[in-house]
């Protein structure tokens, strides 16, 4: 890696700080050694790239973050992935990553809403000690079902411990029966605290749900839809979820008629979030990611490195 770039520097920077990787395995993931990479290291410090946290310069890959930024304005946080690597590993990473990332965006006396899924489950599973004051996590959707409550109920738990933050669960179920049982129980006054919290939300932070994925989506493989509410996706065009609120591949959500069952917050309401965190890894969610990115719902997108090169082809 004679004469490496500023790109390469903050490649390995960021698996050594960010992803927690070894000397060892970045020697490994780059087919280089450990003295090469303890000396990139060494190099990147003295640039500046390394201070307490990974910095991202701006010359990383330019022409995804200019052709994202301009059409969709969003901010990008690129993650190396070598070459090859699986999906799972790949999310395991991206996810990492995201948890590193987090503590700069939720600050004491904010409140962050969380989409509980595969995604966000991962970034838990990561997530070192930032404890904060009079700051709240807040439950983004229902996970009712018959296996969905203990899962999303852990999520919570562990992103509550992580940052000393008071917990807020959303006690319905993912899905009602019928629209008529959700507008009775959104007028109960235990469920309509936490509507109002999603409407005061500092950051937000989801995964994208997608029946393609293949890292599956956890509303797509439990107990939450049957065959008629998929059928029913299907007929509606329906690319993917965030907290359980499907749209298509245009970003719209209209007359999808899960969604008038669904407990996540509408679009209009997620908007308002003043950062509104996307993690996502793995081509197969493209096409989701861009029905998201055409509804205006990500200020902050975490991806691999290999869907963002994806992302910025397909947009021509």
């Amino acid at each position: 890696m004679a004469g490496e770039t500023t790109r390469e520097l903050h490649r390995v920077a960021h698996l050594y700080y960010v992803q927690q990787m070894t000397m060892e395995a970045i020697a490994r993931d780059l087919s280089t050694s450990r003295s090469t990479v303890s000396r990139l290291i060494e190099r990147a410090r003295q640039l500046g790239i390394v201070t307490i946290q990974v910095h991202t310069p701006s010359d990383l890959d330019p022409q995804i973050h200019r052709a994202l930024a301009q059409r969709f304005g969003v901010a990008m946080h690129v993650v190396p992935i070598p070459r090859g690597l699986n999906d799972i590993d790949t999310h395991d990473r991206v996810c990492a990553a995201a948890a590193s990332l987090l503590p700069r965006f939720f600050s004491s006396g904010q409140n962050l809403g969380l989409a509980w899924g595969s995604t966000t489950n991962t970034i838990s599973q990561h997530l070192g000690s930032h404890p904060l004051v009079r700051a709240q996590v807040v439950q983004l959707s229902g996970a009712g079902s018959a296996t969905g409550v203990d899962f999303a109920n852990d999520i919570m738990h562990r992103f509550g411990t992580a940052f000393s933050a008071d917990l807020q669960h959303f006690p319905v179920p993912a899905f009602f029966d019928n629209p008529e049982a959700k507008k009775i129980m959104w007028r109960e006054r235990s469920v309509s605290r936490i509507l109002a919290l999603h409407t005061q939300l500092d950051v937000a932070l989801f995964g994208i749900g997608s029946p393609r994925a293949e890292v599956p989506s956890k509303v797509y493989r439990q107990d939450y839809l049957d065959k008629s509410d998929y059928d029913g996706l299907v007929q509606s065009g329906v690319v993917g979820d965030i907290a359980t609120v499907f749209f298509r591949a245009d970003g719209s959500t209209n007359d999808i008629p899960l969604n008038a069952r669904s407990t996540g917050p509408s679009f209009d309401v997620l908007r308002r979030t003043p950062r509104r965190i996307c993690v996502l890894s793995g081509k197969s969610k493209l096409l989701a990611l861009r029905g998201a990115l055409a509804a205006g719902l990500i200020s902050d997108l975490i991806i691999d490195e290999v869907s963002a090169e994806w992302l910025t082809r397909s947009l021509g």
